[in-house]
């Protein structure tokens, strides 16, 4: 979690755009001064999203050398511009930052699809200005170094998940948002092992981070900045599965997942045998066949009486 958390008003804070702005900072510039903890935001009380305080950004403004300083503390360098830092050639600076000793803070895709790490030119002074590294910088690599970059050591994307894992966390606020953070760096079906409750998965992928924004999702570059950010090494992965279960008991014993309300039960009713109403007019009776030989005497009355 990031800094202060207690909620102002609008009035006493603003939004990062307008803070960026106000520091004379680019957006990217801004975001990673959040990251490394440099500037303060706070949460919004409406659910807006984090907010800079006033104070925070009178702070920084009336901090010296501003804002070269303040820009100067964000700046990231390629491996070119790195090399030049720490006054060795680009291959020897890529194999540093193989080998894990300079980590780098953020990375984009060029129009070629090949990744592009950026580090901070504050921290590569700070290696150069170190003593201990002078036999790094020059003369032989060490034997260890050069036994791993045999072996195809390359640590660079392991390190800047670390670092932006960090990252997340600070900002993150309960234990199911840092569950969800971990779990962000997890193959989906490593997170479906451990969470096996659906409700469970549903509740913590609100809180999943998905990748740095680079290009459309589910195209050839997506795909690729999706591979970066999720662990592929045996002990990462096992750190962060181990984390996620840990995270995961405490989420629960502090507020379980939210599941539907059960429906109430309603029994069926089973259907009667079919009833006829009864009519409402009279049924015509049949008629009664005629009497035998009623016929025959009717027509010998009548005989008789004409011929009387």
């Amino acid at each position: 979690m990031s800094g202060n958390t207690v909620t102002q008003p609008h009035s006493v804070s603003c939004t990062p755009s307008r803070a960026a702005r106000e520091l004379n900072l680019k957006r990217s510039e801004f975001d990673l001064a959040v990251h490394l903890g440099r500037i303060r935001t706070l949460p919004d009380d409406g659910g807006g999203g984090p907010r800079v305080a006033r104070t925070e950004i009178d702070r920084l403004r009336s901090g010296p050398g501003f804002p070269e300083a303040l820009r100067e503390s964000v700046l990231t360098v390629g491996t070119g511009e790195a090399a030049a830092v720490l006054d060795v050639p680009p291959a020897r600076f890529t194999r540093l930052a193989r080998v894990g000793l300079v980590v780098p803070v953020r990375f984009y895709l060029n129009r070629y699809r090949a990744v592009v790490w950026l580090y901070l030119a504050e921290e590569l002074r700070q290696f150069a200005a170190d003593r201990t590294n002078s036999s790094l910088l020059t003369g032989r690599t060490p034997e260890t170094l050069r036994k791993q970059l045999a072996e195809g050591i390359d640590l660079r994307a392991r390190n800047w998940r670390g670092r932006h894992l960090g990252f997340l966390l600070r900002q993150a606020d309960g234990p199911w948002q840092h569950a969800g953070v971990l779990a962000g760096f997890l193959d989906p079906l490593q997170v479906a092992e451990i969470v096996r409750d659906p409700y469970e998965r549903s509740h913590l992928n609100r809180f999943r981070p998905g990748p740095p924004a680079h290009g459309t999702p589910g195209t050839p570059g997506a795909q690729l900045v999706e591979k970066i950010m999720t662990a592929d090494d045996p002990d990462e992965i096992a750190w962060l599965r181990s984390d996620l279960e840990r995270t995961l008991d405490e989420a629960r014993a502090d507020q379980p997942a939210p599941r539907p309300s059960p429906k109430p039960f309603r029994s069926t009713p089973v259907p009667s045998a079919p009833t006829h109403p009864a009519p409402t007019h009279p049924v015509p009776r049949p008629d009664k066949p005629d009497e035998p030989g009623r016929s025959t005497r009717g027509l010998l009355s009548r005989w008789r009486r004409r011929n009387v």
